[in-house]
């Protein structure tokens, strides 16, 4: 069983296959640090998981956790006491949460684009980073699925949305309004998502199942292997699935957040009643989901000593994508101005207008230069080779994606048809303590999951360092 198991994830253990050399071809030496064996491989993604977390590990659950405690604690406030405890008046009826749940929906974006379309594309760079952006994706859509909730006012008859037989008689809910299809586009998109993490985690089960020396730890790897032998007949039908999963996933990229962008495209609202919404949201969400995964790349990589395997290469092409998507959003910040003007609607300029230099200017300027002007940087070489830079630059991204979101719904609704009835908004401190709360949720899962599973895929990497060594064999 331990022969088989370990062949799993690398195929055979160290001596069996020859260190690579250290003139190696650029393929490998960019992808994984040389030299490595497939023994080193899974020596250096174990070993995390098997000692003693570190202090600044300690330290980050710590914080995240407090968070998480405040978050909790504003939540429950707010379901005792009532939604009047957020900022929002009847002229800014959406605002903070729904901000924050189209945010969280963009974040998970890029998990699924990095492992399914990537892969489809056999991207070999992606072998190291698709395991962390997985996890991301089913954490930041378990964040989403918070806010929904909340605004429901009565979170305990969440279950009404479910076409389940009932005695309520023609009392549904409206199968037309597009809040409805969010339920269901979110919750088939977290169970594919999760399918595909689950699935791609099977074979270094099995190699974690083979190391571990407690008895709890081996039988909860070998729960969790699924019975994974090891055998060609295995690998195939693993492969198989995995590529299935990735063609099932992959339309769920276009479809998710298009169908978050008809919350407000079905409006006739000035500002939301607008086309370009569904490509938009969806470049935008993968702007900010690559954004994010850069974030968590870098910190892992530094954290856990895993800078042979994320490698220069791999920032490289992050910073790429980031910078293809970040035009794509530009572009399109562009296209609504130009659209506003074309039109002729005196609403629709006016509401663009007052965004950019209303009340809310300073949000939207922000807006600007996070998102269109700082993935400029990502065009000189000299930026993207410094890894503090690019951690930077991503956090900026972040926030101008949040106030993306923010610009879109409150600057639509403050300003409305009738000026007697306009109105500013301001978040209260339980919004802001909510948003704590769902980063904290967030990261207190990445960390949990960088403690407890593979943050980098051990079959896969081994997987390139093959590919790299029959390379060289050519050679």
């Amino acid at each position: 069983m331990s022969e088989s198991g370990t062949r799993v994830a690398g195929g055979v253990e160290a001596g069996a296959v020859p260190r690579p050399p250290a003139t190696a071809p650029p393929l490998t030496s960019e992808l994984v640090a040389i030299p490595r064996s497939l023994a080193d491989v899974t020596r250096d993604i174990a070993r995390p998981l098997e000692g003693r977390p570190t202090a600044l590990w300690y330290l980050g659950l710590l914080v995240s956790g407090t968070m998480l405690l405040a978050g909790l604690l504003a939540i429950g406030y707010q379901v005792m006491t009532g939604i009047g405890t957020w900022g929002l008046n009847p002229t800014v009826g959406w605002a903070f949460d729904i901000t924050n749940f189209v945010f969280w929906i963009g974040i998970g974006h890029a998990g699924t684009l990095i492992s399914a379309v990537l892969f489809l594309f056999r991207q070999r760079w992606r072998t190291s980073v698709n395991r962390s952006a997985e996890a991301m994706t089913i954490f930041a859509v378990m964040c989403a699925g918070l806010f929904p909730l909340i605004h429901m006012g009565r979170p305990w008859l969440a279950f009404w949305v479910g076409p389940y037989p009932n005695t309520r008689g023609p009392l549904w809910v409206n199968w037309r309004s597009p809040l409805l299809w969010d339920v269901f586009a979110i919750s088939t998109y977290f169970l594919i998502s999760l399918t595909f993490w689950f699935v791609g985690l099977v074979p270094d089960f099995a190699t974690l199942r083979d190391r571990a020396t407690g008895a709890v730890r081996r039988a909860v790897y070998g729960v969790l292997s699924l019975g994974w032998n090891g055998s060609t007949r295995t690998w195939h039908r693993y492969e198989l699935v995995y590529l299935l999963l990735a063609g099932l996933a992959t339309p769920l990229v276009f479809s998710v957040h298009t169908i978050v962008s008809f919350d407000f495209a079905t409006s006739v609202i000035p500002g939301w009643h607008t086309t370009i919404f569904p490509p938009y949201f969806v470049a935008g969400a993968i702007f900010s989901g690559l954004s994010m995964v850069l974030t968590l790349m870098l910190v892992a990589r530094k954290v856990m000593r895993l800078e042979a395997y994320i490698t220069q290469r791999h920032v490289d092409a992050m910073c790429k994508l980031i910078l293809g998507t970040g035009g794509i959003v530009a572009l399109a910040y562009a296209t609504e101005f130009f659209i506003a003007w074309y039109s002729g609607n005196p609403y629709e300029r006016f509401v663009f207008m007052n965004r950019a230099m209303g009340p809310f200017a300073w949000a939207y300027w922000i807006m600007v230069t996070c998102n269109v002007v700082v993935p400029q940087l990502f065009w000189f070489r000299r930026i993207r080779g410094k890894v503090l830079a690019v951690f930077v630059l991503s956090l900026l991204i972040n926030v101008g994606m949040w106030f993306e979101r923010f610009v879109i719904i409150v600057t639509s609704l403050h300003r409305d048809f009738l000026p007697s009835s306009w109105a500013t908004y301001r978040p209260t401190l339980i919004e802001i303590l909510t948003l704590v709360g769902s980063f904290g949720l967030f990261f207190t899962l990445f960390l949990l999951f960088c403690r407890f599973l593979p943050v980098i895929a051990i079959g896969e990497v081994k997987g390139v360092l093959a590919h790299g060594a029959a390379k060289d064999g050519e050679a």
